[in-house]
């Protein structure tokens, strides 16, 4: 049987998730398949409004910026699922996050993003980065939906 392929761009995008500007870090989900995997890009422009700040002399994206460009990714895995689509998540551990090229204004990030487990409502799942093929920044995420996981709450 032929996995369901889906694409979404920004308004398909938020949608899904609750991020919106300026902290959507994800441009458009060239492909995603659910309960399973997500590939995103996130075009950077000077025109961002972290670049000035950071830094000046030599923009670059900040550490938090690119997590948070590869934990939206990561959503995609599972909140395209037309059940969790909209629902609130939350963080509950980021692990061996590791930042390997520096990302400047004109680069263009793609990102994938593997979901590992689904049980519950926690997701577990890799995540990496590159830009035109070389390795950019990865990580390990365990992301909640708490409404999910408050239905097995013991009363």
């Amino acid at each position: 049987m032929e996995k369901e392929i889906l694409k979404f761009d920004t308004m398909g995008i938020q949608k899904c998730q609750r991020n919106r500007y300026p902290l959507l870090f994800i441009d458009r989900v060239e492909e995603a398949v659910p309960m399973e995997r997500a590939h995103a890009i996130k075009n950077f422009s000077y025109n961002e409004w972290f670049f000035p700040a950071h830094f000046d002399d030599e923009p670059n994206v900040p550490g938090f910026v690119q997590v948070e460009a590869l934990a939206q990714t990561f959503l995609m895995t599972f909140l395209c699922v037309e059940e969790y689509q909209g629902m609130k998540t939350a963080f509950v551990n980021i692990d061996k996050t590791k930042f390997k090229r520096k990302i400047v204004p004109g680069d263009r990030l793609d990102i994938y993003a593997t979901l590992d487990s689904f049980n519950r409502g926690v997701a577990k799942g890799h995540v990496e980065s590159f830009v035109d093929g070389e390795a950019a920044c990865s990580a390990k995420l365990v992301v909640a939906i708490p409404d999910v996981l408050n239905r097995y709450k013991p009363r």
